[in-house]
């Protein structure tokens, strides 16, 4: 058994993909292929670096000698200088030009841009795939009446389809934002300890369209078209606030989504998948409990209170850079990304595998339309030659006595039938019932969805289709 503490966030919920980006082999060979870009453009602006040394550099981008590493770690007391000595060691020739003019903020903060980017992708394909799936929902269920509810109380219907493009509305607002952080994603550059670029103003005699020069080759090697404009030490920790907020976006739509689906499962109108041999509770065999929409849930409370992390740590920056950020951005950066992986991946999983019940949807609408359909009735008995404020006040009678069969007695909705019976209404029960059909209270829905998918889902449906196409696996 394992006697050291395990993330579940790597054991139970996060990617292979997601783990991956943010584990040791991305980030140190993300370091050595900045350190190849940082010699080869200090070689192009004209200092004594050679190829042979450059291609040395590049034999051993993968193979990361960590015994050696760790070892100097250990005496050292520095991550970054560790590694430069452990590439040293594999890279006799090109010792001496390694990290060159640099700080440690070159390639930890550089490489921590790199790979939020990177994860930022891996979040927006997740969030392309699900809406394809939430809009393939909503057009398939956009005519099927449902009873709406303001304060979890019955209102005007809707439709199932209707209130699925809710849910599609929010992540799009979510893939914006990711759009948006991933187009104006820069480096940090080469800037040096206080981003002045002192240390290369000497190295290159002086010469500032070198220094300029050099953080744009930088750039565009590492596959960037910018490097932000002036840096202390470090990128500005506001970014990483960004980020997460952006994240924490995403966790919210997913919480609410899941709240969504935790009550209509409880309605027994729609219910997430529930594999055959699954137990749904140690106690109570005949319960389906909604576990995997409750883990959303949880998980995103956990998201959206971790964005607290980068948004302090960007405020109590000192001056041109301290340490108090390094630490938590070793934790809540990663798990951030991880935990909104997860959710991504259980909200495609359930999404993907809902169950509607129209029978059960058209029964508790029935039961509460009568109450609702009562305006209309009393014009169409009115058109019939009634009385407008008489009937007023006869339907309100009925209606009373109705809720009390209801809820009193635990007795079905008897309002039609209390109206039929009274010859004020002249209406037969079944004028009456042709009233309460459930599509005659659904106002645009099904309009409104058509109207949706078409003008704004479908174009970023279709501007993103090289993405679609995801697998997701539900550890537990």
């Amino acid at each position: 058994m394992n006697n050291t503490y395990e993330s579940p966030l790597t054991s139970r919920y996060a990617s292979k993909e997601m783990q991956y980006l943010f584990s040791p082999d991305m980030k140190f060979s993300t370091w050595r292929k900045l350190w190849i870009a940082l010699a080869e453009s200090e070689k192009e602006l004209g200092l004594n670096i050679t190829d042979e040394q450059i291609e040395e550099m590049k034999r051993h981008i993968g193979d990361i000698n960590y015994d050696d590493a760790k070892k100097y770690e250990a005496e050292v007391r520095h991550d970054v200088m560790s590694h430069v000595y452990a590439y040293g060691l594999q890279c006799p020739k090109a010792r001496p030009i390694i990290h060159l003019g640099a700080t440690s903020c070159y390639v930890g903060d550089n490489t921590d841009i790199i790979i939020m980017t990177e994860a930022m992708k891996l979040v927006k394909k997740k969030l392309v795939n699900l809406i394809k799936i939430l809009s393939d929902f909503a057009d398939e269920y956009k005519n099927l009446p449902t009873l709406a509810f303001t304060h979890f109380q019955p209102a005007q219907p809707t439709t199932v389809g209707k209130r699925a493009s809710l849910w599609i509305q929010d992540l799009l607002m979510d893939l914006e934002d990711i759009d948006y952080q991933i187009s104006k994603a820069k480096l940090l550059g080469c800037k040096g300890t206080t981003g002045t670029q002192a240390s290369f103003m000497e190295l290159f005699g002086g010469d500032h369209e070198k220094c300029r020069a050099l953080d744009k080759k930088i750039a565009e090697k590492m596959g960037y078209s910018s490097c932000f404009d002036v840096s202390g030490q470090t990128y500005p920790r506001k970014l990483d606030s960004q980020i997460l907020n952006v994240l924490s976006s995403v966790a919210q739509s997913a919480y609410k989504f899941s709240n969504d689906i935790r009550l209509l499962q409880h309605l027994k109108q729609v219910e997430e998948p529930f594999e055959k041999n699954q137990i749904g509770s140690s106690a109570m065999a005949y319960k389906r409990n909604p576990m995997r929409s409750e883990r959303i849930g949880s998980l995103a409370r956990y998201v959206i209170v971790n964005a607290l992390n980068p948004a302090i740590t960007a405020s109590t920056q000192w001056f041109e850079r301290t340490l108090d950020d390094s630490a938590n951005k070793r934790l809540c950066v990663p798990e951030g990304f991880l935990a909104v992986d997860a959710i991504l991946s259980l909200y495609i999983n359930v999404a993907d595998g809902l169950v509607v019940y129209p029978r059960v949807i058209h029964r508790q609408f029935m039961e509460e339309i009568p109450f609702m359909a009562t305006e209309n009735i009393m014009m169409d008995a009115v058109k019939k030659g009634g009385d407008r404020q008489d009937l007023h006040d006869k339907i309100k009678r009925c209606s009373m006595d109705a809720a009390e069969n209801v809820k009193v007695h635990g007795l079905k909705n008897d309002l039609p039938q209390r109206i039929a019976a009274d010859e004020a209404f002249g209406l037969t029960e079944d004028e009456i019932l042709a009233v309460l059909k459930p599509e005659n209270f659904v106002g645009r829905a099904p309009e409104q969805v058509t109207e949706f998918i078409s003008e704004r889902v479908k174009p970023v449906i279709d501007a993103n289709k090289d993405m679609l196409g995801v697998d997701v696996e539900i550890t537990v």
